[in-house]
């Protein structure tokens, strides 16, 4: 199933540019892919084709023109069912929401189509991106592209299965307990969470909650760079985008491409738990395996952890407050209509007092100064990016792992939440195959501000493991998608249960 869908962005960007590949021709063969696969794993759950040709149709005639293109021109881009796309239908993953056709855009997706971007449809999310199994009662459930039985993650997870499958070739996110990252591990992609304000949101319901933020997917870190560029910015309706008056902190040409790095000046920590998260038994072997195979390429590898003491309270506190924030008035006036994870942490969010929330807050600052002193003798982190291999999705979340029982629904997140609550930049990148036969995801932590160091060590380090199946991104095979039955067929396809 060659086609131009599977190009890279950097690659179909710049065959658009030099005039031998058409906007119209990319985006078409992105629908004949999404046509053939999407049946399978309920990835792409909003269309408007005939628009979507439309505005690559403008673009071509922009091109032959000769105007200046901006830096995402002609690529179609998959946008999540959480951000306001105007004149195209946006659920939130909530019944609430079913006909919902937003007036104007979200700042996120104006931003991509003002840098060139072909919206190519709307990526399936969980009710609200809480949990992550995408799975909803508008769309239902998404399937895992190498085992549409099992979950894509999420809440990003129609992005990560679009972006795998070849639908598109990059998609937004968003990540407040591994919603970037959980997807990109489980469906072989990249997926980059960014510091808190580094890609602007104008919907923060709380300004100064730096746990939510908004951030790239794609297939390699090229093409995450290249959709990172049109996300950044200054822009003050997000607070967390300070600046310094009369100076660009932000400049998109900062992250347009990643900077060279020398893996061999790093000394690296690597982590199984950081300490507290509940790693199953076959991630801890496969990470071992991982980094056993290129722990050389550095010029130290030794295992250590910040001290995370606390972490598992401050997240669950935390961000029950930003659930009473965005969803109270959901749960008290429509319980019916509000799906168990979001009352779930609504109802705990009532029980907190303020001394919880500031006995929260105080741990949350203790842990943030103990990550700054790690990072004084550590370059960077490595660990997995989740602690357990995909399970079906009829589980709506693992209650166990290795028969222990979690904590919480999103206790399993407990390896992407340790690096929410300090505000850290991290990426899950794609490393082979876990021993259950399912994509592995590295996760590479850096420094307070360091996301061009994340992202120059993903891009060298990509680029080292290529060229051994061992470790490099793997494929789904599309052939057995496009011949599945359709997921939708599945017992238990719709709703949560």
């Amino acid at each position: 199933m060659t086609e131009p869908c599977d190009l890279s962005a950097v690659a179909a960007r710049a065959l658009i540019g030099a005039k031998k590949l058409s906007a119209r021709e990319l985006l078409d063969s992105c629908i004949r892919r999404m046509d053939a696969i999407d049946p399978a794993v309920n990835a792409m759950v909003a269309r408007d084709d005939a628009a979507a040709r439309k505005a690559a149709g403008e673009a071509d005639e922009a091109t032959a023109r000769g105007d200046a293109l901006g830096a995402l021109h002609g690529l179609p881009v998959g946008i999540k069912d959480l951000e306001n796309t105007a004149g195209l239908r946006t659920t939130y993953g909530s019944a609430l929401y079913r006909d919902f056709v937003p007036k104007e855009d979200q700042q996120i997706v104006a931003s991509v189509r003002k840098a060139g971007a072909i919206i190519a449809g709307k990526t399936n999310t969980p009710e609200w991106g809480a949990g992550a199994n995408t799975r909803n009662a508008v769309y239902g459930a998404t399937g895992n592209p190498f085992d549409p039985s099992k979950s894509a993650a999420g809440s990003s997870g129609g992005s990560g299965v679009a972006l795998a499958t070849g639908m598109v070739p990059l998609a937004t996110g968003s990540d407040t307990g591994g919603s970037l990252r959980n997807p990109a591990a489980f469906n072989g992609i990249v997926g980059f969470r960014p510091t808190p304000g580094l890609v602007p949101s104008e919907k923060r319901a709380l300004g100064w909650y730096p746990l939510p933020v908004l951030g790239p997917m794609a297939r390699d870190v090229p093409d995450l760079c290249l959709l990172l560029s049109a996300m950044v910015s200054d822009d003050g309706a997000d607070p967390l985008a300070t600046t310094i008056h009369g100076k660009a902190v932000r400049r998109p040409e900062d992250f347009a491409r990643p900077d060279a790095i020398d893996l061999a000046s790093l000394k690296v920590g690597l982590t199984p738990d950081f300490g507290f998260a509940p790693t199953e038994r076959v991630i801890r072997e496969t990470f071992a395996e991982k980094t056993r195979a290129f722990s050389h390429l550095f010029h130290g590898a030794e295992e250590a952890t910040p001290d995370c003491d606390g972490t598992d309270e401050v997240f669950e506190i935390l961000r029950a407050v930003g659930f009473l924030a965005g969803h109270l008035d959901k749960v008290r006036d429509t319980p019916d209509m509000v799906g168990p994870n979001v009352r779930a942490n609504v109802e705990e969010g009532l029980r907190y007092s303020a001394l919880d929330v500031t006995r929260a807050m105080k741990q949350q600052t203790a842990i943030y100064q103990n990550w700054q002193r790690f990072f004084e003798r550590y370059d960077v982190i490595l660990s997995p990016a989740v602690t357990l291999s995909p399970r079906p999705w009829t589980e709506l979340f693992p209650a166990e792992i290795d028969g222990k029982p979690t904590r919480t629904y999103f206790h399993w997140l407990a390896l992407a939440y340790a690096v929410t609550i300090v505000g850290h930049p991290a990426i899950s990148l794609p490393v082979g195959l876990d021993r259950n036969g399912m994509p592995f995801g590295l996760q590479i932590v850096g420094p307070r501000g360091g996301d061009a160091k994340v992202l120059a060590v993903a891009a060298a380090l990509e680029a080292a493991l290529a060229g051994d199946a061992l470790t490099a991104r793997p494929v789904p095979d599309l052939a057995r998608l496009a011949a599945a039955r359709p997921i939708s067929e599945s017992p238990n396809f719709m709703g949560f249960a």
